[in-house]
């Protein structure tokens, strides 16, 4: 499965954004998805993820817990991070990532990513 990250950009603290992974192939209804993200300096990080076929299993990182909503469309082969009362920490380039049924936090377990999409979140 291949996949495109979009939707990033700069937004004013508080502010909201949501970012798009939309894949392409015919396995994304059996892949979970996850978004990572990287700061200068940082360590790559699990922001969310979410299981195979319906996504009823979702996780997220703590500092995203009730701010972020992941969320998926099978019939459109996309998967979907809302991101709302956004934060300076916030910043950072944001990856999907794909693998089969049970999303992970490693991203080693990840085996498809997308490009990295922008995200500026000014105070």
């Amino acid at each position: 499965v291949q996949l495109q990250a979009s939707g990033g950009g700069s937004v004013q603290a508080g502010g909201s954004l949501r970012l798009p992974c939309v894949a392409s192939g015919r396995t994304f209804g059996v892949s979970a998805v996850g978004w990572f993200r990287q700061a200068p300096g940082k360590e790559q990080e699990l922001v969310a993820a979410i299981s195979s076929g319906s996504g009823r299993i979702t996780n997220y990182t703590d500092s995203a817990k009730g701010r972020f909503t992941i969320s998926r469309d099978n019939a459109k082969s996309a998967a979907y991070l809302q991101m709302n009362d956004l934060k300076p920490e916030d910043s950072a380039v944001y990856y999907c990532a794909a693998r089969p049924l049970i999303p992970a936090t490693a991203a080693k377990d990840y085996g498809f990513w997308g490009q990295g999409t922008q995200v500026t979140v000014s105070s």
